[in-house]
């Protein structure tokens, strides 16, 4: 990416942020939040999702 691009990408991002509503942007913040994530991936990445994946192949 150029200078200009990534200049442009942030002011583009800068004022979307700024021209929500305030409760808009804290409702998707909350929303974010509310996501449950597996634990394992949390806590130790992607290996245990892979681990999982690896034994369910096997099996079936």
């Amino acid at each position: 990416m150029a200078n200009d691009d990534y200049v442009k990408y942030v002011t583009q991002k800068i004022v979307k942020y700024m021209d929500t509503p305030k409760n808009e942007r804290k409702k998707g913040r909350n929303e974010a939040k509310k996501e449950e994530q597996f634990y394992s991936n949390r806590w130790f990445g992607v290996l245990p999702f892979a681990f999982r994946l690896f034994l369910q192949k096997r099996k079936g």
